[in-house]
């Protein structure tokens, strides 16, 4: 509704439209003789301070005298010291910024209202990194209020070339997203896409990125995540400064980067901070931790089912050994080691942060000892397990982790009836999924396929990384004008 020029008719429609919001405070002041001026805040949601001194100081002592036309004007050019002052003029206005911590001012003989900035939003601070933790680099991570994310993100990047769209989502959370990118170095498709997107998106609520995550994929019957999320800034720096696109949203301490390949997974924000050699092997390390998450227990049942001529006399005869007087067989076995670990994660994420740790290695080493010594299961199958949750932790990111979680059930499926045979056909049933997964027309394994679209340099940062000197040429996310990294204006 629009607002008019009757103070009494605008109340009542802002009334019905908040009605019940207890945490909605109304003052009403006379200024200027008889004039009725109405301020409108949400309890909490803003700075007491501010109000105090930059609006009803000025209200009810430079303005009693005044008369009543001309004065909402008169306080957003002169008097109401906040940093932004502006007109709005509908009602559904008015609500948006009152519960975006705003404080609204409407006055008889207006209509048109003025929403002044006074937000002072609870927060925790800024705190540690806990999913994607590194030895040398920054500690920061991002928190639960937008804007500070924005603050974050753009006091790494100077550069009146980033650029901010503020977008909502959800007709009833109405929640705002922030939508950053490098002017001169984004893809103009993709960004039309995203926004494209973000536009169409026809929700109640939205009030984690996970679900702007799960609505922005292609795929999304896909085990493998084709945006990637982060809760550090100088990672979101980092990808911004490749032509990639970052979603911030409030209320969530992650932000959404687009478009996303394999190889930005196996990627970590400590790379770029230590020596390429170290950095080159430990990625190497991540790579073939991430075959052995998948492979591992599949191998073991292929092995000692079907196969155990392929393994070492000693070995093959010190397993059989230890099944001996094992009740279950070599799948059982390595289904109930599986599913104990994956219990164990899932209730070490649950419990408080000081249990957490204690549940997962006390735990791990209690029942694996425990089942041995019971013979349920034998000690071949607990190194197995140990080693294949132990791959996981490896890789950097827990979207990818979670993927790999899955697809090893596939190995295990395939392993179980066909032995050796099978491994390679989920392999190749993985392979073909993966090549076939496309991030806003980018190939999901590149650079390892395509990568001539790129004259084949997107291989100096992959499986191995070198040094940054070498290193003169943005990936295959950039408008390939602005690919150079160095001489490039």
């Amino acid at each position: 509704m629009q607002l008019t020029k009757n103070l009494e008719q605008n109340l009542t429609a802002i009334n019905e439209a908040l009605r019940d919001c207890g945490d909605v405070v109304r003052r009403e002041f006379r200024v200027g003789g008889n004039g009725r001026l109405v301020m409108l805040y949400a309890d909490n949601f803003v700075d007491l301070e501010a109000i105090r001194e930059s609006i009803l100081e000025t209200v009810m002592l430079d303005y009693q005298n005044e008369k009543p036309e001309g004065i909402l004007q008169a306080l957003q050019e002169e008097a109401v010291a906040v940093a932004e002052v502006k007109k709005i003029n509908t009602v559904d206005a008015i609500c948006d910024a009152v519960f975006w911590g705003d404080t609204v001012l409407l006055m008889d003989g207006n209509d048109f209202a003025l929403q002044a900035t006074t937000k002072k939003f609870p927060n925790r601070g800024v705190s540690k990194a806990e999913t994607e933790v590194v030895v040398q680099g920054p500690k920061d991570a991002f928190m639960e209020v937008m804007a500070f994310n924005i603050v974050l993100t753009r006091r790494r990047i100077r550069d009146p070339r980033l650029k901010l769209k503020r977008k909502k989502a959800g007709r009833r959370s109405r929640t705002d997203i922030a939508l950053m990118y490098m002017e001169d170095l984004v893809r103009p498709e993709i960004l039309r896409k995203v926004e494209r997107q973000l536009d169409s998106m026809d929700l109640d609520a939205v009030l984690d990125s996970g679900g702007i995550e799960q609505l922005l994929e292609q795929r999304q019957f896909s085990p493998f995540p084709q945006l990637q999320m982060t809760e550090r800034p100088d990672k979101t720096a980092s990808a911004l400064l490749e032509g990639r696109i970052a979603l911030l949203m409030d209320n969530t301490p992650y932000a959404i980067l687009l478009p996303a390949t394999l190889n930005t997974f196996m990627q970590a924000a400590e790379d770029y901070y230590e020596r390429w050699e170290i950095m080159s092997f430990i990625r190497l390390i991540r790579f073939g931790a991430a075959f052995l998450a998948v492979t591992l227990p599949g191998l073991y049942i292929a092995f000692s089912v079907y196969h155990p001529q392929l393994m070492p006399t000693a070995l093959a005869l010190k397993i059989a050994s230890t099944r001996a007087t094992i009740p279950f067989s070599v799948i059982g076995e390595v289904l109930i080691m599986e599913l104990a670990f994956e219990l164990l994660r899932e209730a070490g994420i649950r419990l408080p942060s000081p249990v957490s740790s204690t549940i997962g290695i006390v735990g791990g080493i209690i029942i694996g000892s425990a089942a041995v010594e019971a013979g349920i299961v034998s000690p071949a199958v607990v190194i197995v397990a140990a080693l294949t949750g132990i791959c996981t932790f490896v890789i950097p990111n827990v979207s990818i982790v979670s993927a790999l979680r899955i697809s090893k059930y596939l190995v295990i499926l395939l392993a179980s009836v066909f032995g050796i045979f099978g491994v390679w056909a989920a392999l190749l049933l993985l392979l073909g999924h993966l090549s076939s997964l496309t991030s806003y027309g980018i190939p999901y394994l590149y650079p390892f396929c395509s990568s001539s679209i790129n004259d084949d340099v997107d291989w100096e940062d992959s499986i191995f990384r070198l040094p940054l000197s070498r290193m003169k040429r943005r990936p295959i996310f950039a408008r390939p004008a602005e690919r150079e990294r160095k001489g490039a204006e």
